[in-house]
């Protein structure tokens, strides 16, 4: 089943650069666009989408607006904030306000179908594309929350099977997530990827 979804930022590149992102990605379809806040409600009311990706600062109407009439009168579309913005207040505003993931425009193309994929889903890490606040905290920042569950079990010695298990999910789901994490903490395998979990916290070492 392919998730529609509506785009809504002001800067035509921004936009043709997600449609390229998105073009080869069979379970989601594009219904529309558009550069206004304004045009947003009755775009959502009459292509009826899965999913608005939309960026903050828009004419007319800013997107937290939006995002407040979206929540009110579309309580079932979920929404994907994007934003060059990396400013840690505007970011809990827009969860708070309703937002199921904040991305960060400079974002790795090859992650937005993903996030999108896992907004949809309800399993989307928060925010995405956030620059690290200190050494080493950015290693951690770009995994969705599924990953971050996924590498937990893996620190703790798991087989993918026992993951799948654990998780309610095929192992060919595991091995594709784990592939992602392994690209995104710049690991080679799943040693290494665990060292980091043990690095950050997330699992405690057993004596």
């Amino acid at each position: 089943m392919r998730t529609k979804l509506l785009i809504a930022d002001d800067h035509p590149l921004i936009v043709e650069g997600i449609r390229r992102a998105l073009e080869d990605v069979p379970d989601v379809e594009i219904v529309g666009e558009t550069t206004k806040g304004t045009q947003v409600l009755p775009l959502i009311s009459r292509l009826q989408p899965d999913l608005v990706l939309l960026d903050v600062r828009m004419p007319e109407m800013d997107g937290l607006a939006c995002l407040d009439l979206i929540r009110r009168r579309h309580p079932e579309v979920r929404v994907v904030v994007l934003s060059a913005n990396t400013d840690r207040n505007q970011i809990e505003a827009a969860l708070r306000r309703g937002a199921c993931a904040y991305l960060v425009k400079g974002v790795n193309p090859l992650d937005l179908p993903s996030a999108l994929r896992q907004a949809v889903d309800g399993t989307v890490f928060h925010v995405l594309g956030l620059p690290p606040e200190g050494e080493g905290a950015g290693e951690l920042s770009m995994l969705t929350r599924r990953e971050l569950e996924m590498l937990k079990a893996l620190g703790r010695g798991l087989s993918n099977q026992a993951i799948g298990k654990e998780l309610w999910i095929s192992e060919q789901t595991v091995k594709f997530h784990l592939r992602n994490i392994y690209r995104k903490l710049g690991v080679n395998n799943r040693i290494e990827a665990a060292r980091l979990a043990y690095e950050h916290g997330l699992v405690e070492r057993t004596a």
